[in-house]
């Protein structure tokens, strides 16, 4: 998912939108998670890189998709983040698959 970011910084909404959270939810893992703090302007305005993204995008996993509660989900980070970190792109990689699949069988399909 880093690579494909285009900007070097996204404030706080575009990070939601990304990750499909509310702004809250960011702010409450800010203060769970400090390690994905983002940087933070003179008149305080959250700027995320690729790098707390990225975090975040693990931690929503864990947090959303597996069910882990707070302490779980920094477990998990703590002993096995790169694990976690690979789950997360192979998952990615076959719903790509799924979805080029859907749609050859639509295609498929609409010859009939």
């Amino acid at each position: 998912m880093a690579d494909e970011l285009e900007k070097k910084y996204y404030k706080i909404k575009d990070v939601a939108e990304l990750l499909d959270v509310n702004a809250s939810t960011l702010r409450y893992w800010e203060k769970e998670f400090p390690e994905c703090a983002p940087r933070r302007s003179a008149t305080n305005i959250r700027y995320y890189d690729a790098k707390s993204i990225e975090l975040l995008r693990i931690i929503r996993y864990l947090l959303k998709d597996k069910g882990l509660k707070i302490e779980a989900a920094k477990e998990q980070l703590k002993s096995n983040r790169k694990n976690v970190s690979r789950k997360i792109e192979v998952l990615e990689r076959l719903e790509d698959v799924r979805n080029q699949l859907d749609g050859i069988l639509s295609s498929l399909n609409k010859r009939r």
